[in-house]
């Protein structure tokens, strides 16, 4: 069921605490026998008595629902994108039987139980502000989506056990079968991972494009909302969301300990280890747009004033800000490939030096059309002399044609990025690689070519046919680009000659910087989407089911919103600071320990020679 009238309203999100307390409570009433229908009753009727309540001395109860629920989604998204490349590269370890990667594994997953409290003590914060702030509201999902309750604590329980064998069973499971055992842990974690994340999106989804059946067991009826039009790209874009920002952050801790680092053996596995985390996060980022792609189409299909609200209207310039943040990630990613094979791979950067250059222009020139506002905020006198809100020379690169055709040239200037550092250092020994080398930038040149042409032809095509063809096109043939180049050059390097050895340690210090960066980056850009997200219902709390008819009903301002965001992630990066020194307070007891056990070894040496 798809309901196509005009109007939206406030998100609440991060439902996560509260659908496992309500389903931990159910489990326990029917474990003690106790009749869970009368109480929940009972409730229900008492809560009908109260829409709202606020608490004006902290700055409202939607200002304070916005930062913790934030700060929780935050969480939840590094507790659940790390276990993902935590396990890749504990198989990768396995499989090569290079000892590094079995360690960065094991601190990767050090990191995640650091956050995993953390994450549960906002859950259940937010939790009790849900309830009082919104007795209305919560009351009316809980009587939707119960059965969605009971399921999602059975996975909480299940993830929290496996991640407990995992993390504490890490030591005594390296050898043979129970190495083997090790990884289906953490499979395991993973795939209940995988359900935590989806069954509350599936809470926060019907918010904003809700399925309501009158008719039906509550398994039916919970399961038609959870099946609501925008659960699937939501899942999917907040799945790949959350490998960036456990792979960025995970960049930007080993930025911050190379920084710090004092022997040259922590300098080249942290140097190593921010390598990784950048990787991770770039190729988490190169399909991301697509995803969002699909959202956007799936919520126009929805409704389209939601999408015009979004796109058109007066969050259109949230996205200028997006493009922004974007850029200067995209930026970022690709100056930490360049800093790595000028320092890391001698003798490479005079070789590389005009692509590098070259693609820093292309990424400029793109970014500029990116940020180009479709109308701009003029007043009247300015307006007339530009003739109108649209500027006369550049307003033509603020549609979405110009915009989405510049996002997949970045896309491809990073990924070519990645396939030269990838190169660097080798020579291909292959006979076949001269053919190789032309099929990849004849595959490379075309498709920047098409790219272009589609994003041109799309300005004298109706709307419909360039979002459902053309656009579509794009994004294929970007894939097309990434699966064909990225097979051919493994091939080829499986047999290259290794010209200069990679040298690690060596990168200077804004190379932490930058890893830095890029996580604050992707951190904002998630406060950013969160509040576009929520502010396109405007008035509902849950679209054309549920009007707010507090006195918060109403978008705030764009200034207002920003400030929030900064303060969201400023909050957030101190909690992952803390999270990191406290994840470090064990590391420097041992270097400590090792350090006084090798003086008092020294000491005793010395004694025994000196005839003590």
């Amino acid at each position: 069921m798809r309901n196509h009238e005009a109007s939206h309203g406030r998100d609440l999100g991060g439902l996560n605490a509260w659908g496992l307390s309500v389903a931990g409570l159910a489990l326990l009433a029917g474990l003690l026998g106790l009749p869970v229908t009368g109480w929940a009753e009972e409730a229900a009727g008492a809560s009908a008595q109260v829409s709202y309540r606020d608490f004006p001395q902290l700055g409202g109860s939607r200002n304070i629902i916005w930062v913790i629920a934030q700060i929780h989604l935050l969480l939840a998204g590094f507790v659940l994108g790390v276990p993902i490349f935590a396990w890749l590269c504990e198989i990768v370890g396995w499989k090569t039987g290079e000892k590094r990667y079995d360690k960065l594994a094991k601190e990767f997953t050090k990191l995640l139980t650091s956050s995993y409290a953390t994450t549960a003590l906002f859950g259940g914060i937010l939790l009790f502000m849900l309830i009082g702030f919104y007795p209305k509201l919560m009351n009316y999902l809980t009587d939707i989506f119960f059965p969605s309750f009971v399921f999602y604590c059975v996975m909480f329980l299940l993830e929290t056990a496996t991640l407990y064998l995992y993390w504490y069973g890490w030591d005594a499971m390296q050898e043979g079968r129970a190495k083997v055992f090790h990884l289906f842990l953490g499979f395991l974690l993973n795939v209940f991972a995988f359900f935590i994340m989806v069954v509350p999106n599936s809470w926060a989804t019907f918010q904003a494009s809700p399925v309501v059946i009158a008719e039906g067991s509550s398994l039916a009826r919970a399961w038609a909302a959870t099946w609501n039009p925008t659960w699937w790209p939501v899942n999917i874009h907040r799945l790949i969301a959350n490998v960036v920002l456990g792979g960025f952050i995970c960049g930007a801790y080993a930025g911050v300990r190379y920084l710090s680092a004092k022997s040259a053996e922590e300098r080249e596995h942290y140097d190593w280890m921010g390598y990784v985390g950048n990787f991770i996060g770039v190729f988490g980022m190169l399909p991301l747009p697509f995803a969002g792609y699909w959202l956007m189409r799936e919520i126009y299909q929805y409704n389209q004033q939601m999408g015009i609200t979004l796109m058109g209207g007066f969050l259109s310039w949230l996205f200028i800000l997006q493009a922004m943040l974007i850029g200067v990630l995209f930026l970022g990613a690709n100056y930490y490939f360049w800093m790595g094979i000028t320092y890391r791979i001698p003798g490479a950067e005079t070789k590389y030096k005009k692509p590098i250059l070259a693609m820093l222009v292309i990424l400029l020139l793109c970014l500029g059309v990116w940020m180009t506002p479709h109308s701009l905020v003029a007043s009247l006198e300015e307006a007339r002399k530009l003739g109108g809100t649209h500027h006369p020379l550049l307003g033509v690169f603020g549609v979405m044609s110009a915009k989405m055709t510049v996002a997949n040239l970045m896309i491809l200037v990073t990924f070519m990025s990645f396939i030269m550092y990838w190169r660097a250092g080798k020579e291909e020994t292959a006979t076949w690689a001269k053919l190789a080398r032309a099929v990849m930038s004849g595959v490379l040149g075309v498709a920047a070519i098409v790219v272009i042409v589609l994003g041109v032809w799309g300005y004298f095509v109706p709307a419909i046919v360039r979002i459902n063809y053309f656009s579509v096109a794009q994004v294929l043939i970007v894939l097309f680009v990434m699966l064909t180049i990225t097979p051919l050059t493994a091939l080829l390097l499986k047999s290259a000659r290794t010209t200069t050895e990679m040298v690690w340690g060596r990168m200077p210090p804004r190379a932490g910087y930058a890893l830095v960066l890029n996580a604050v980056m992707v951190i904002l850009l998630m406060t950013l989407m969160g509040y576009a997200r929520s502010s396109s219902r405007v008035h509902w709390h849950i679209y054309g089911v549920m009007r707010d008819s507090s006195e918060y009903a109403y978008s705030p301002a764009l200034g207002y919103a920003a400030a929030f965001m900064s303060l969201n992630t400023f909050i957030f990066c101190m909690l992952v600071a803390f999270i990191f020194w406290v994840a470090t307070m064990g590391d420097k007891a041992k270097a400590g320990h090792g350090a006084m056990s090798a003086m008092a070894g020294g000491s005793h040496e010395l004694d025994e020679r000196s005839g003590r």
